[in-house]
């Protein structure tokens, strides 16, 4: 990326606008512990980034760097490729935040929290777009109500609703569904991508889970110890990462060691291409578990169940296969007969194999 130009302090109510998010070199450190190292990332116009990671990888620090709320020790943000002062407030930068535990004011109505960021708009105006944000989100008969009377559910709306009232440059959601059970987390995620994408503006998303982020996000930026170890698209980092880090971040892998001869590698479940390694290369080789499909006994790679357990509308296999440290664990349909100490075959997809460098991580 190039630097970027002509310092320019945003004018956030007058941004209507999605604008381009721009991040060059940031490095932060807490102490001894470096918590960004040269992060360089872009977000374009109206396009939900998700920065992706565990725990400690740096992706809460970035967000809020962006927001203000931290300072890097070195490197640029800019919108729309105007340098943002670091000692930029947040509330002059032109962000709308969400976070996690919502933060809404327990004294203030639901109406009263939408309009908390529009005081410098005239009142009759505020109330406007309040009530729009409100009806956007489903909550336009919860105004009058006190945030201790909303559910879970209703009180990341709210919040929602109140990032979006001011018409940010950029929004900022950091793991804003964690704090929900699952049920009331795929709902609220799914309205909450309606709104976002109707709003037409420029996300950041900071979460912890590749499902999340990849039901919700244009571009995943994947972080560990600080940096980028691969961007893209979904289906990039699915099905074209370009390490085991990244190829496990996003599911279970059947992993075995293996030596490249005349081009490929032998498996239990047959030969792999292998272009770009040396002849004797020690690699490893991953399967997604999806990529290996149940077959009659003595078609492919042979195995027996070891066990068999109900999930209701599936069932799992544990599966013993030849030449596998490990037993392989399959997803079959409820009404698939096979059962413990039965013989199976195992054959592989034509996808979901991926070849990398034995010491690579």
């Amino acid at each position: 990326m190039s630097r970027l130009i002509s310092p320019a302090r945003p004018e956030p109510e007058a941004a209507e606008a999605p604008s381009r998010l721009e991040l060059v070199g940031i490095g932060c450190r807490f102490g001894p512990v470096r918590a960004l190292d040269r992060v360089s990332l872009s977000a374009r116009p109206g396009e939900i980034l998700g920065l992706l990671g565990d725990s400690g990888c740096g992706k809460s620090t970035l967000l809020r760097i962006v927001a203000g709320l931290e300072r890097p020790d070195r490197g640029e943000i800019g919108f729309d490729g105007h340098a943002i002062d670091p000692g930029t407030p947040p509330e002059a930068r032109g962000v709308g935040l969400m976070f996690q535990d919502y933060a809404l004011f327990p004294h203030l109505t639901v109406a009263e929290n939408v309009r908390f960021g529009l005081a410098r708009r005239p009142r009759r105006e505020a109330e406007a777009i309040a009530a729009a944000r409100l009806a956007q989100v489903g909550l336009a008969d919860r105004a009058d109500r006190y945030p201790a009377t909303l559910s879970g559910g209703e009180g990341q709306r709210v919040a929602l609703a109140r990032a979006l009232a001011p018409g940010p440059r950029i929004l900022l959601l950091d793991e804003p569904f964690s704090n929900l059970d699952r049920r009331t987390r795929d709902r609220v995620r799914a309205d909450t991508l309606a709104v976002v994408r109707a709003a037409g503006t420029t996300t950041l998303l900071v979460t912890h889970d590749p499902e999340e982020a990849l039901a919700f996000c244009d571009r995943i930026a994947l972080m560990r110890g600080g940096r980028v170890v691969q961007a893209g698209t979904g289906p990039d980092l699915y099905e074209r990462p370009t390490s085991r880090f990244s190829a496990r971040f996003f599911g279970d892998l059947v992993e075995m060691p293996g030596r490249c001869r005349d081009g490929g590698v032998d498996t239990p479940f047959g030969t792999l291409p292998a272009p770009g390694f040396p002849e004797g290369a020690p690699v490893r080789v991953c399967l997604r578990p999806e990529a290996i499909r149940l077959a009659s006994a003595g078609t492919g790679a042979p195995g027996r169940v070891l066990s068999r357990r109900y999930l209701g509308a599936q069932a799992r296999l544990e599966i013993a296969v030849a030449g596998l440290a490990e037993p392989l664990l399959l997803a079959v349909g409820a009404d698939d007969a096979r059962q413990e100490g039965d013989a199976v075959g195992l054959a592989r997809a034509e996808t979901g194999a991926f070849i990398f460098p034995d010491a690579a991580d």
